[in-house]
């Protein structure tokens, strides 16, 4: 089955809302031809409306995603955002579950003991949950999934992969889980330059798919499964040209147009 390859950029805890439309705004006048590969950016919330409105003035097909959300309704949680919200700001995808998000990062500064990781308070329960509510809803989750530096180096990668792609799956609708994008990205390779060696990648990539087969089949065929970790135009190619890896969720190089649109040249060719 095709699938058209999906490179979305995470901008994290980058850009302020002038920052975000001078790239979003320079990413529009790429006027390369990339169909069939889609495009979409995870601003932070700040920047989410004001570049939800110039995509939409523009007429661009980039689509616009949160980095996480909370619930599906309004009430009493402060700091949190909902789905209408999101939906509101003119969001198509959803990021659950990044690493950063359930407090394991690629590179940790000093300030950020345990107990403080423990802020982020994501697990395998928490994404499941978000995702059972995003489901029904007009988003599309961006899940991620991926092992610390110490799991692999004790060859736990597999089961790590593994056990998050079913937990996250968990009692979702089987007709609507081939619209689900599984990202995989091993943590270790967050933010620290490192990169997955692309026959590593599309091993763990195909191993999320054959896990994903094992719930169902043809939804297996129909998802979508990003690397993400360190993708640099220098190495996009390549990445993406494994049979299994279906676009980028990409970090750093989303934060410059350049960067970011000479990945999705590498994603059109390997379409």
């Amino acid at each position: 089955m095709a699938r058209n390859p999906f490179i979305a950029g995470n901008w994290k805890m980058n850009m302020t809302v002038p920052e975000g439309t001078e790239l979003v705004s320079a990413l529009i006048a790429e006027k390369d031809d990339i169909s069939p590969v889609e495009v979409g950016v995870c601003p932070p919330f700040t920047a989410l409306h004001a570049i939800g409105s110039l995509l939409k003035e523009k007429g661009s097909a980039i689509k616009l995603g949160g980095q996480d959300v909370f619930g599906d309704g309004t009430g009493a949680f402060t700091g949190m955002i909902s789905i209408p919200m999101l939906t509101d700001c003119g969001c198509e995808y959803v990021i659950l579950g990044h690493s950063e998000r359930r407090g394991r990062f690629g590179t940790t500064p000093d300030w950020l003991t345990p107990s403080l990781q423990a802020l982020f308070a994501d697990n395998d329960e928490t994404v499941n949950l978000k995702a059972s509510i995003v489901m029904p809803s007009p988003l599309k989750p961006i899940i991620c999934v991926g092992e610390t530096i110490d799991e692999r180096k004790t060859g736990d990668t597999d089961s790590i992969v593994r056990s998050q792609v079913e937990a996250a799956l968990k009692g979702l609708d089987k007709s609507k889980l081939g619209e689900v994008v599984l990202a995989y990205e091993p943590v270790w390779a967050i933010g620290t330059g490192e990169t997955c060696d692309s026959a590593e990648a599309q091993r763990v990539c195909k191993l999320i798919r054959d896990t994903v087969a094992g719930i169902d089949s043809s939804a297996a065929e129909a998802m979508r499964v990003q690397y993400g970790g360190s993708v640099k135009p220098d190495n996009a190619e390549e990445l993406l040209g494994q049979p299994d890896i279906d676009g980028a969720l990409v970090g750093g190089a989303s934060l410059k147009a350049d960067s970011f649109a000479a990945i999705v040249r590498a994603a059109k060719k390997t379409a």
